[in-house]
């Protein structure tokens, strides 16, 4: 069967995550005819992660070693001008009574900004926009020196501005 090779490769090579390896050594186990008992004991995991690999093998076919389901889009919270005041906030001095700023206190902040129009934002797409690609409190250069003048300002906002229009292809960004 051409699936169980393929499930014996994803098991066998590369670096993977375990959970996808646990589902696809779960369909290898299923294929040999085992029960949800005796495959989750063999693969060391709760019976109803066997169950519910079974289930979404049959509506997803291989996929289903993946938990995300590639139908699902997300919808990014926080845009280039959201991100822009979220660096502002963190960069400045934190609310009177805290000594830093938290995820909460950021996205607490955010939400009563004027220029960001959001009814409400979690901590958590705070948190995920800060965690790898915006980290403005390791550096200092995200402020602008004081003796800059307003020429300087007037520019790097024009490029910025760039960054808000939509791609043509006619005219690429470069």
């Amino acid at each position: 069967m051409k699936t169980a090779r393929t499930l014996e490769w994803f098991t066998s090579t590369g670096e993977r995550r375990a959970q996808d390896n646990t589902r696809a050594r779960i369909l290898l186990k299923a294929d040999d005819g085992l029960t949800d008992a005796t495959i989750s004991e063999h693969v060391g995991c709760h019976p109803q992660t066997v169950h519910n690999t079974r289930k979404d093998y049959t509506e997803r076919g291989i996929a289903a070693i993946h938990r995300r389901k590639p139908d699902r889009e997300y919808e990014r919270k926080l845009d280039g001008n959201a991100e822009a005041h979220l660096i502002k906030l963190a960069c400045s001095e934190p609310p009177e009574g805290h000594s830093r700023w938290t995820l909460h206190l950021l996205a607490d902040e955010l939400v009563t900004l004027d220029e960001i129009d959001f009814e409400s934002i979690s901590h958590e797409a705070v948190r995920q926009r800060l965690k790898n690609a915006l980290k403005p409190h390791l550096s200092s250069y995200w402020e602008i020196p004081p003796e800059q003048d307003a020429d300087f300002v007037y520019c790097m906002e024009d490029v910025l501005n760039l960054y808000h229009e939509p791609y043509d292809e006619k005219r690429p960004v470069i």
